[in-house]
């Protein structure tokens, strides 16, 4: 009785290891496959609020399509490959040509992402990004006889004479930035910001739309806010573009040009 009672167990454990040798296992991912749902998304390096930032410092609004009034959000999308790199870049649904191509530029320009992962290996996977244009108020590009300059600076970015006797609006031929490049100048928002008590108290975090003009000497004036936040953060928003290192200002012919800009200001706790 006994050594019958083994070799039942025996012929049980066999079974259930033929089980275990034949039970499929999930596949592993396709080394050339496109993902578009991943148990961990791309994101881009620095995270998706300064890649944000990138996009909007970056923007040069088509002088045609800002001439013809022409606005929309172009889906760009593309695969974010193994190495973090961008590629097979296209547009979803398009706006206008030069809109579009705009878009695809912006994207291409950007930033290296942190690649997907899925099923614990690094893949390729499918993104898509909205790209927003947005004229501002006002916002107009010179025509010419006989000829038409693109607007070559953000959608909220407006060239202005730096001579009252010549107030015609033109495009700059080198744009205005801050001395180092946008990042150092977000850097040194993010060293000298004072996060107000009220907000910090009540939690308030978010954004603040600032809108400045830099002049010919590269000082930052007329600085408003465009989007209010309350409790004290769109004054501390002003005090940082008001007392900011200047910026190289625009160019046009080789002079100096005060420059329109619009910029946001981020408070996180």
């Amino acid at each position: 009785m006994k050594s019958s009672f083994l070799l039942l167990s025996g012929l049980l454990l066999s079974g259930f290891s033929a089980h275990a040798q034949h039970r499929k296992m999930p596949p592993k991912p396709s080394a050339a496959q496109v993902y578009d749902s991943v148990a961990q998304p791309a994101v881009p390096v620095g995270g998706t609020e300064q890649y944000a930032q990138f996009l909007a410092a970056n923007q040069r609004y088509p002088g045609r399509a800002m001439q013809q009034g022409i606005q929309g959000t172009v889906r760009v999308a593309f695969v974010v490959e193994k190495t973090g790199t961008v590629n097979d870049v296209k547009v979803e649904a398009p706006v206008s040509p030069e809109l579009d191509a705009e878009a695809i530029r912006l994207i291409k320009s950007g930033p290296k992402w942190t690649p997907a992962k899925h099923r614990n290996q690094v893949v390729r996977q499918r993104v898509v990004v909205p790209v927003s244009f947005v004229m501002s108020p006002g916002s107009a590009a010179v025509v010419r006889p006989g000829q038409v300059r693109p607007i070559t600076t953000s959608a909220a970015d407006i060239a202005a004479s730096a001579h009252p006797d010549r107030p015609a609006v033109v495009a700059p031929d080198r744009p205005t930035q801050p001395v180092g490049g946008t990042q150092a100048f977000f850097d040194w928002v993010e060293k000298n910001q004072q996060y107000p008590l009220q907000a910090r108290q009540r939690k308030i975090q978010g954004k603040v739309m600032v809108e400045f003009v830099v002049q010919a000497d590269g000082s930052l004036t007329e600085a408003r806010v465009l989007k209010k936040l309350g409790s004290g953060l769109d004054d501390e928003a002003l005090r940082l573009i008001r007392t900011a290192p200047k910026w190289e200002p625009a160019t046009f012919q080789g002079k100096p040009l005060k420059q329109k800009m619009v910029l946001p200001v981020l408070f996180q706790l």
